[in-house]
C-alpha cells in the first residue's frame, strides 16, 4: 500500500470494465487526476468503470463529489455506462450511502478481489493554482447536491466559500 503521504491510483485502461484501485487517501488533493483521467477515458469510449477500495484508508466529499459527478456523465451515454464501487471499509461505505451515491452508482459487496492486469499509477498532474482548485472543489460539490438535495444543507458553507474565493480571483 501508499504511504500515507502519497495515495496512488492504479488503474488498467485496457480493462472491461476499466479498473481503478485506490492505495491510500483519496482526497481533494489527488482527486483532479482521478476527475481527468476519468474525463480522458470516457472521452476515448470507455463507459464501464470499476473501483477498488480494499486499499482506501479513507475518502473526503471532494473525492465523493468527483465520483458523483462520473456516475451523473456516465448515465448520459448511450447506452448508460457504468460505475461500480467495490471492496469499501464500513466508514467508506457508509459515506458513499449518507452523501446518497449509492443510487447513481454500484455498490458490489460481493467482490473479494479485483485483478487489475497492466495496472500503472496514475500520473499526478501539476498543482493548480488556488482560483483553478477552487473550481474543481466547487465542481464536486455541485456534484453531490446534483446526486441528492439533502447535501445541500450539508455543504452550503462550502458552496459560499468556494463562490467568494472564486469571485475574488
Amino acid at each position: 500500500m501508499a504511504e500515507a503521504s502519497k495515495p496512488t491510483f492504479l488503474v488498467d485502461a485496457s480493462s472491461d470494465p476499466v479498473a481503478v484501485r485506490i492505495d491510500g487517501r483519496a482526497s481533494f488533493q489527488n482527486s483532479t487526476a482521478l476527475n481527468d483521467f476519468f474525463k480522458e477515458v470516457i472521452a476515448s469510449g470507455k463507459t464501464r468503470f470499476v473501483m477498488d477500495f480494499a486499499n482506501c484508508t479513507s475518502m473526503d466529499s471532494t473525492f465523493l463529489g468527483v465520483l458523483a459527478g462520473v456516475a451523473l456523465q456516465l448515465r448520459k451515454q448511450t447506452p448508460p455506462g457504468s460505475l461500480v464501487v467495490c471492496r469499501l471499509a464500513p466508514r467508506n461505505l457508509e459515506l458513499v450511502n449518507n452523501l446518497g451515491l449509492h443510487r447513481l452508482l454500484t455498490v458490489d459487496t460481493q467482490t473479494t478481489d479485483l485483478t487489475l492486469t497492466t495496472s500503472a499509477p496514475l500520473a499526478v498532474t501539476p498543482e493548480k493554482d488556488e482560483v483553478a482548485s477552487a473550481r474543481v472543489v466547487l465542481a464536486a460539490h455541485e456534484n453531490l447536491i446534483a446526486a441528492d438535495e439533502a447535501n445541500r444543507a450539508k455543504f452550503q458553507d462550502v458552496l459560499t466559500f468556494l463562490k467568494g474565493r472564486i469571485s475574488q480571483g
